[in-house]
């Protein structure tokens, strides 16, 4: 089976950095996987969206129309993504920069202030890494230490000063993704 899932918002938020290490991850458990980028010309502050395919098969293609999961960082991202999340799917999105309601009862909303947990942290680019720590924490998709692991893979050389704070991000948006679960539950109950 595949799994897909959408990485969107401004450019500059680490969208295509998340998605990769979500990749690194991915062939770390021995999945097969497509990372397929797309954004505008302006790079930062502009359009930027990753789709990442996970599965234990030959993923056929790196398209996705409806995806099983969608991580949204900007309030453009979360109106185009929303209404195309399979139905029982997760839609992670940045409630720092996103004050929209949720509009479906089919899916599970995972907010998490991925900004704010960035810029206490550092560069906004660690938002996707927050968000994507919310995303594991909810859907145990992957292992943690997986992630971790790719981290550290991707953030060698002049980049491992960030590594840390990277880390950090990660398990704080897990944290979030963990009380949020359980104020649910608890409003459930």
């Amino acid at each position: 089976m595949t799994y897909q899932v959408v990485f969107s918002g401004f450019g500059g938020q680490g969208i295509l950095f998340a998605g990769k290490v979500l990749c690194y991850a991915g062939m770390r458990c021995g999945k097969a996987v497509t990372w397929l980028p797309s954004y505008g010309p302006e790079m930062r502050g502009g359009t930027a969206n990753v789709v990442v395919s996970l599965s234990d098969d030959d993923v056929g293609s790196p398209l996705v129309r409806y995806p099983d999961a969608v991580i949204a960082l900007n309030g453009p991202s979360m109106l185009k993504y929303e209404p195309l999340v399979k139905q029982k799917g997760y839609l992670v999105y940045n409630q720092t920069l996103i004050d929209a309601q949720p509009q479906r009862l089919d899916i599970t909303y995972i907010p998490v202030e991925a900004s704010k947990i960035a810029s206490e942290l550092g560069p906004v680019k660690m938002t996707s890494v927050a968000a994507l720590g919310a995303f594991i924490d909810a859907t145990d998709l992957l292992p943690k230490h997986a992630i971790i692991n790719a981290l550290r893979d991707n953030l060698g050389g002049s980049r491992r000063a960030m590594l840390k704070p990277n880390e950090e991000a990660f398990h704080r948006g897990m944290l979030l993704a963990g009380s949020v679960s359980l104020l649910l539950a608890e409003t459930l109950l």
